[in-house]
């Protein structure tokens, strides 16, 4: 077989990434998938995957070259088809495979697609397993098995039914609680229109259409990207709104009143009021002080681990933690499932104002709320990485309190800055929290005018 082009920079932290037709294309996604079956052969001593793809463009031939692969590897596919990130999850979760890989791109436009692994326990694949299959697909020693080891492949069945009778078992309301839901178009809008009427929920819609160009609504569900969730939370008065990302493991909360809650606030709510016992709690390193001054004086511990969704599992799962907070949105609940299906934040939401009878936004303005600023610097993929260590040692002999538990986070009497390179997109992520306004301004202005030099002098 020829040599297939494969730029290294596709594989990332947490999955693989790139741009279709640029840095992806079927090619390529049959090699990985090639590489994806000697990886469980070899390293699991398994044969058998199950894979799903979200609603992009690009991920149906990106599938089936990857399943193409997989079973010329000879490893046995069970295919759940175009779904919700939470539905591939929930029906494979543990199932007889010996790994679980999503086709999608996440929050990132259009154009971008890629593939995240998890076990079968719904812990995310780590970094130095997936640089495994990096290694694989970048050798290039392409050897398919022969005829009667070709893996075979299984198309799953009750997709829908299974996920939606999974949470019915968990979640009952004794009031029609309002809620809209803004799916971005993207691949919860195949299943959250069914699962939250069917329990009980008064549901309003906003693109919860499939749009595989994410024409409505960016795939990226910040908060200036949330107008139209916001109109119709206060328009409908409804109890609360939910938007989701592109694949569905993040989600963000808007209360009653319109106002969007950070990731944290959210996180602290479920903790406070949604849990039956104090224990483990693990927050990223970019997470509010407010976790930790709200939630330990109850009694939870908690652990501080580095930015991702893959950590959030691996930790929680190691800790047998309660509850995982991530400040870019992603949360897991371990007491339903350790992968992060952004669907149980609403509907844990959902049931804690149904119990307690209270409004989000009561619930809200109990906890507190520090200044915090976020910037993304544009730095390539190359450089990002070269430009955070040099300020690394930069800021060491400036300032006492540095910590490198991912990026460099500077401790200050005033509040603190967090520099990391992105593990998903061409950025370096500068985030500052203070103690008031006009500290943050202070230290985002100095911190970014730091960076902005290093990246002049290196580019």
């Amino acid at each position: 077989m020829p040599m297939v082009e494969i730029n290294e920079i596709i594989f990332r932290a947490y999955d693989i990434r790139g741009v279709y037709n640029k840095d992806i294309s079927p090619r390529v996604f049959n090699r990985i998938g090639y590489a994806t079956g000697c990886y469980i052969r070899r390293n699991l001593k398994g044969e058998d995957i199950a894979i799903g793809n979200d609603i992009r463009r690009s991920s149906v031939p990106l599938t089936y070259a990857f399943i193409s692969g997989v079973t010329s590897a000879g490893v046995n596919v069970e295919y759940l088809g175009t779904t919700s990130f939470g539905e591939t999850l929930l029906n494979s979760w543990k199932a007889n495979v010996d790994l679980i890989s999503y086709i999608t791109a996440s929050h990132l436009s259009a154009e971008w697609n890629g593939v995240k692994f998890y076990y079968n326990d719904g812990v995310g694949l780590p970094e130095k397993e997936l640089y495994k299959i990096r290694d694989y697909t970048l050798k290039q020693v392409y050897k398919p098995v022969g005829l009667e080891k070709i893996g075979s492949i299984r198309y799953v069945d009750n997709i829908r039914e299974n996920y939606e009778t999974f949470f019915k078992n968990k979640f009952s309301f004794n009031r029609k609680l309002r809620v809209a839901v803004d799916c971005g178009g993207g691949s919860t809008s195949l299943s959250i229109p069914h699962v939250f009427p069917n329990l009980g929920l008064d549901l309003k819609h906003v693109f919860c259409k499939p749009d595989p160009m994410f024409s409505s609504r960016s795939a990226d569900p910040k908060p200036e990207h949330l107008g139209e969730l916001i109109k119709t939370v206060r328009e409908e008065k409804c109890d609360f709104g939910v938007a989701f990302d592109g694949d569905g493991d993040r989600s963000v909360i808007v209360d009653d009143k319109g106002r969007v809650l950070s990731s944290d606030t959210t996180g602290i709510i479920i903790g406070k009021y949604g849990l039956n016992r104090k224990g483990m709690v693990i927050a990223n390193i970019e997470c509010s002080k407010t976790v930790y001054e709200e939630l330990i004086p109850l009694g939870f511990k908690i652990k501080q681990i580095p930015v991702g969704h893959t950590f959030l599992t691996i930790h929680a799962k190691k800790e047998k933690a309660l509850l995982g907070i991530e400040s870019s949105g992603h949360i897991i609940i371990p007491e339903y499932f350790l992968f992060d299906d952004a669907i149980i934040v609403p509907l844990k939401i959902a049931e804690i104002l149904d119990k307690r009878e209270a409004t989000l936004s009561s619930l809200k303005d109990e906890i507190p709320v520090y200044p915090m600023k976020k910037e993304e610097i544009p730095c390539s993929d190359l450089l990002k990485f070269k430009v955070v260590e040099q300020l690394n040692r930069e800021v060491s002999e400036e300032y006492d309190n540095v910590e490198n538990l991912d990026g460099v986070r500077i401790n200050l009497s005033e509040g603190w800055v967090l520099i990391r390179p992105s593990n998903t997109s061409p950025l370096i992520r500068l985030t500052v929290e203070a103690n008031t306004e006009k500290d943050v301004d202070k230290l985002l202005k100095m911190f970014k005018r730091k960076v902005e030099e290093i990246i002049r002098k290196m580019g």
